[in-house]
């Protein structure tokens, strides 16, 4: 951080408790911000707090950050039960589904809470920046900022300048970024950006593969880890995002770019629709034990 600097970002704001939410919490008060996190459920609030700690509890205990950095942490995290309790903050992060009028409506009251200065940004993996922009009355001030799940773990962000996003807004992302220890990249505000239109693609071709009989979840995902070198194959990976968040994705970019190509298959919708939502859930393409994916039963072709 750049605490001479006018502009410098200090305190952050993170609106949304969810998975993504409190992962970006937990990084943001672990890298030395001042860290306000709110939800407008206090369930959903209290329990991010909660498993925030014991996050940081078991890196101290695999020695992956020391006592003294997660005691400075705690100090830093507050939680808020009113959301213009945040209006301190110099940078603002929304991490809430992926509803685009939900979305909005949480960027008009930043927009009226918040410093003329202060930076607002969207986790969105898919949805356009210029859209939740023009919610607000200053769109040069928002940004794509697209965290990547385990927030902690993985070093990728995705800043995505929407149409009228300015480039000291985009600057001022990317040394926030780079000052959480993570890596940028820059991505035009197009459907899907590249991480999300790449990653639903190879899902969804994966989970075709399955539904046809191609080969078990298992083989098709060994296919690109020892084949490809990729550290998780897709279906794993499909179940780690959420499959009701790949099929949110899938479905707008079939809307917004190709039916053809993004039209999601049917043992998508069908798991979706049961409840089968990926590890969160305890079961997708995998059935879950915590962080540990076992084969779910279904032979291939079977769905």
């Amino acid at each position: 951080m750049t605490a001479s600097h006018p502009h410098a970002i200090r305190t952050v704001l993170i609106v949304g408790s969810g998975t993504m939410g409190r992962g970006i919490a937990s990084v943001t008060a672990i890298r030395g911000f001042e860290t306000l996190l709110f939800d407008a459920d206090p369930s959903s609030l209290g329990a991010a707090h909660e498993l925030i700690g014991a996050s940081w509890d078991k890196a101290v205990s695999r020695q992956k950050l020391s006592a003294d950095d997660v005691r400075a942490a705690r100090q830093r995290l507050h939680c808020l039960s009113r959301l213009a309790d945040g209006a301190s903050a110099d940078a603002a992060i929304e991490a809430v589904p992926e509803s685009l009028e939900l979305k909005r409506s949480i960027f008009t009251e930043l927009d009226s809470i918040c410093a003329e200065s202060a930076l607002l940004a969207s986790n969105t993996s898919s949805l356009s920046i210029s859209k939740i922009a023009s919610a607000t009355r200053r769109p040069a001030r928002v940004i794509g900022l697209h965290f990547f799940n385990p927030v902690a773990v993985k070093t990728l962000v995705e800043i995505v300048a929407g149409a009228e996003t300015s480039a000291e807004t985009a600057a001022r992302a990317r040394t926030f970024v780079e000052a959480l220890g993570k890596e940028p990249i820059s991505v035009r505000d197009s459907p899907g950006f590249a991480t999300s239109r790449l990653g639903v693609a190879l899902g969804l071709e994966a989970a075709r593969m399955l539904e046809e009989g191609v080969a078990s979840a298992a083989d098709i995902d060994r296919a690109m880890e020892a084949g490809y070198g990729h550290a998780m194959g897709p279906l794993k990976t499909s179940d780690l995002v959420g499959l009701d968040v790949r099929l949110s994705i899938a479905n707008s970019l079939a809307e917004e770019l190709s039916e053809e190509r993004f039209r999601p298959p049917e043992i998508l919708r069908r798991l979706v629709s049961e409840g089968k939502t990926g590890r969160k859930a305890g079961e997708g393409f995998y059935r879950w034990d915590g962080d540990t994916p076992a084969p779910a039963g279904r032979k291939p072709g079977k769905g």
